[in-house]
């Protein structure tokens, strides 16, 4: 197994929205309960690179096995510096360490953007999302209980963020020029 991290394409946008299907129809991580259409995948790659937020997939070889972004994590001015991440692995090669690669590839280049901190909001409470993400660093902001109802139960989020940079130690400088 050769494993690379680079940016998205609009090319991509099979191989991830097939990988999303997996996880909207079989897991709990997203609230989500129908697909996006490979159009749709196509749009969201667009808007996100469109802002010069960070979009990665994870290689072996030409295959691509997971993706991760991050955009903005509300649309109000104020929270230009912080951002919320989505990283999603195959469900036949979770486990192998590709969620941990595509989370520090994006955390570097979240930071790059000028992003001060970001947010993991984890649906489903998944215990491996947790995991990965406290072992990059992410330390727990918050518990949501009973925020969505999929597969036949209350799921509860979990809230998790990480400073980047000099975090929120220093003004920032500009959006995406920090």
């Amino acid at each position: 197994m050769t494993l690379s991290v680079r940016k998205a394409r609009v090319d991509d946008a099979r191989a991830i929205a097939a990988i999303y299907a997996h996880h909207v129809l079989h897991g709990t991580a997203t609230y989500e309960v129908v697909p996006p259409t490979e159009d749709e995948t196509v749009e969201k790659i667009l808007t996100v690179t469109g802002r010069s937020w960070p979009f990665v997939v994870a290689c072996d070889g030409d295959q691509v096995v997971g993706y991760a972004y991050a955009t903005q994590f509300r649309d109000r001015p104020a929270y230009a510096y912080a951002c919320e991440n989505s990283i999603y692995v195959a469900h036949d090669r979770r486990g192998g360490g590709i969620g941990k690669l595509l989370l520090k590839a994006l955390l570097e280049a979240a930071e790059a953007h000028g992003f001060r901190r970001m947010v993991a909001v984890i649906g489903g409470a998944e215990p491996a999302s947790v995991a990965l993400h406290g072992s990059c660093g992410f330390e727990h902001a918050g518990l949501l209980t009973g925020m969505g109802w999929k597969a036949g139960r209350w799921l509860d989020t979990v809230y998790m963020q990480i400073a980047l940079g000099s975090g929120i130690s220093t003004a920032p400088i500009a959006p995406g020029k920090d």
